[in-house]
């Protein structure tokens, strides 16, 4: 899998090799439905403090297209880990709808008399 990480702040671009471990922690079991990982990490409204640690979590796969999840929190790793865990989910359930098969509906069963 490959993860591309971009950030904006001068001080999470130290955590470049924290979070490329951890994304691929957590896609290490669907790396053959994600080939491509791309993460951004900006502060919002700078050195002021707060709740402004955004992520931006972005998954390209062949199948069910693009993920993309954004989430604010209040340090670099929660709001890594909530991204993640959401995209994760998103990703799952969208990789489900296209293995299911679709049932019919009462509708569109015919009976015969």
């Amino acid at each position: 899998m490959q993860v591309i990480f971009t950030s904006r702040a001068a001080e999470s671009s130290q955590l470049r090799d924290p979070v490329v471990q951890r994304v691929q922690f957590v896609m290490r079991r669907m790396t053959w439905l994600v080939p491509r990982a791309s993460v951004q990490m900006s502060d919002i409204n700078g050195p002021r403090g707060g709740v402004d640690k955004r992520c931006q979590v972005q998954f390209a796969t062949d199948r069910t297209g693009t993920v993309l999840v954004t989430s604010v929190a209040r340090d670099w790793r929660t709001a890594l880990d909530s991204a993640l865990s959401r995209a994760v989910r998103v990703l799952m359930r969208a990789w489900r709808r296209t293995r299911e098969p679709r049932t019919p509906s009462r509708r569109a069963i015919a009976y015969d008399s």
